[in-house]
C-alpha cells in the first residue's frame, strides 16, 4: 500500500514538472545558471632592493652616525607606496686598503633589523689618505649580491662617501666596467657626495652618470633631520609590545631562528634612540613592515591567516609556550595574540601620522629641509621607482 502511494506521489509531482515546462516551451530546460563573481585579480607586492655603499673611514663619523637614526626613516618612506612593497635592503662599508678592511658586505635581506644589527656595530675609522676603495665597494655591491632576478623589482644602489676612487689599483676592475654590469641587471646607482672634497664631485657625477641614476651632494654629516617628538616613548613601548606577540614553530632549526630574530629584537629595544624605535614601530606596522617583523615561521600569523591547521602539527613543532596547553587553550592563546597585534598596529599607525605631523610642522619651522639627506634621497627613489610602476602619492619622506 505504501508503495503505491509513493509510486502515485512521484507520477503526480513529475507530471506537474513536465506541465510546467511545456508552459515555458522546454522540454528538458538547462538548470539556472549559478553566477558567480570573478574573483578580484591579484595585487602584486611591488619589491624594492636597495644597498647603502658607505664609506666607513675615520672622516664619515657623522654620517654613520646619522645613518644608524635615519635607516629606519628611510625604510618607512619607501613603504609609502601603495599597495606597499616588499623591502629588503644590504649595505657595503668599504674603506682602503691598508685598514682593518677593504669592504664587508652584508647581503639584501628583509630582515632589517639584522641588518642594523649589523649596522650599529660600525665605527668610522681609518682612511685619511684621499682616495678609497670605492672600486672594490661598488664591485662587491654589484656581483655579491643576491639581487631580484624579476625584472619589475626597483633595484638601486646609494654610494655615500666623500673621498674619490682609487683608479691606480690595476689588479682590480674599475668602475665603469662595473656599472655596465649595473646597467645590464637593471641596477641603478646614485651617488651621495658628503662635504666639499674637489677631486670627489668629477668621480661622483661620472659614476651617477654611467649608472642611470642621480647625484647630490650633502653635508660632512648629510644634515639629517633627526628630531625627537613627544610621541617616540610611546611608540617605543608599543614596537616592544608589538615583538613580543611573536610565537615560532616548526623544527628546532627554525624555532632557534625565530628565538634570535626575537633576541636581536630585543637587543636593539635596548640601545636603539627612541627616534629610531618610533621610526622602527612605524616601519614595522606598515604593510612594508610584516616580513621584518614576522620573520619565517611565526605561528600567529600563519594560524590567523588559515596558512597553517594547529592539528597538523606536532606537538614538538609548537613553541614552547603552547605545546602543554590542551588545543583549545592553544586556539585561544593564538587567537587572542591576533586580536593583539591587530590592536597594536591600529594605535601605532594613528600615533605615527602624529608624529609625522608634528615633524613636519617643526621642519617647516625651521625654513624646510630640502638640502637635507632624507629629502634627496626620498626623491630619487620617487621618481626612480615610478618607471617600475611603484608609485608614492606623498611628496616628502617621512623624518
Amino acid at each position: 500500500m505504501k508503495s503505491g502511494l509513493i509510486a502515485v506521489a512521484l507520477f503526480t509531482v513529475t507530471a506537474a514538472a513536465l506541465g510546467l515546462n511545456a508552459q515555458h516551451g522546454t522540454e528538458n530546460p538547462a538548470p539556472p545558471a549559478v553566477r558567480v563573481a570573478p574573483a578580484p585579480p591579484a595585487v602584486q607586492q611591488p619589491r624594492i632592493d636597495v644597498v647603502f655603499v658607505l664609506d666607513t673611514t675615520g672622516s664619515m663619523g657623522g654620517l654613520i652616525e646619522a645613518a644608524k637614526n635615519k635607516i629606519w626613516s628611510i625604510a618607512a618612506s619607501m613603504s609609502q607606496a601603495q599597495p606597499a612593497p616588499l623591502i629588503r635592503m644590504g649595505l657595503v662599508a668599504y674603506r682602503d686598503r691598508g685598514d682593518e678592511y677593504v669592504t664587508r658586505v652584508v647581503d639584501l635581506s628583509e630582515d632589517l633589523d639584522a641588518m642594523y644589527a649589523t649596522l650599529m656595530q660600525f665605527q668610522a675609522s681609518g682612511g685619511g689618505d684621499g682616495p678609497e676603495s670605492v672600486n672594490a665597494a661598488l664591485h662587491d655591491a654589484v656581483h655579491r649580491m643576491s639581487w631580484s632576478a624579476d625584472q619589475d623589482t626597483y633595484k638601486v644602489i646609494f654610494l655615500v662617501g666623500d673621498a674619490p676612487p682609487h683608479m691606480d689599483y690595476q689588479d682590480e676592475e674599475q668602475y665603469p666596467e662595473i656599472l655596465q654590469a649595473a646597467v645590464q641587471r637593471g641596477i641603478v646607482v646614485n651617488t651621495i657626495q658628503c662635504g666639499e672634497m674637489a677631486e670627489t664631485l668629477g668621480p661622483w657625477q661620472h659614476i651617477a652618470s654611467l649608472g642611470g641614476g642621480d647625484y647630490f651632494r650633502v653635508e660632512q654629516d648629510g644634515n639629517a633631520i633627526v628630531m625627537s617628538t613627544p610621541f617616540d616613548e610611546r611608540l617605543a613601548a608599543l614596537a616592544a609590545e608589538l615583538d613580543g606577540t611573536r610565537l615560532y614553530y616548526g623544527s628546532a632549526e627554525e624555532r632557534d631562528a625565530g628565538e634570535r630574530k626575537r633576541s636581536v629584537a630585543e637587543g636593539l629595544q635596548e640601545r636603539l634612540s627612541l627616534v629610531a624605535q618610533a621610526a622602527r614601530a612605524a616601519f614595522n606596522a606598515s604593510g612594508s613592515g610584516a616580513a621584518n617583523l614576522l620573520g619565517d615561521k611565526e605561528l600567529v600569523e600563519d594560524f590567523a591567516s588559515g596558512r597553517v591547521e594547529l592539528d597538523a602539527l606536532a606537538p614538538e613543532a609548537l613553541p614552547a609556550e603552547i605545546r602543554d596547553l590542551e588545543p583549545e587553550a592553544r586556539e585561544k592563546v593564538l587567537r587572542s595574540r591576533a586580536s593583539r597585534r591587530d590592536e597594536l598596529k591600529r594605535k601605532i599607525d594613528r600615533l605615527a601620522a602624529q608624529r609625522a605631523a608634528y615633524l613636519e610642522d617643526q621642519v617647516k619651522a625651521r625654513g624646510g629641509a630640502d638640502d637635507s639627506l632624507d629629502v634627496k634621497l626620498y626623491g630619487a627613489v620617487r621618481e626612480q621607482a615610478a618607471k617600475k610602476g611603484i608609485l608614492y602619492e606623498a611628496d616628502r619622506p617621512v623624518f
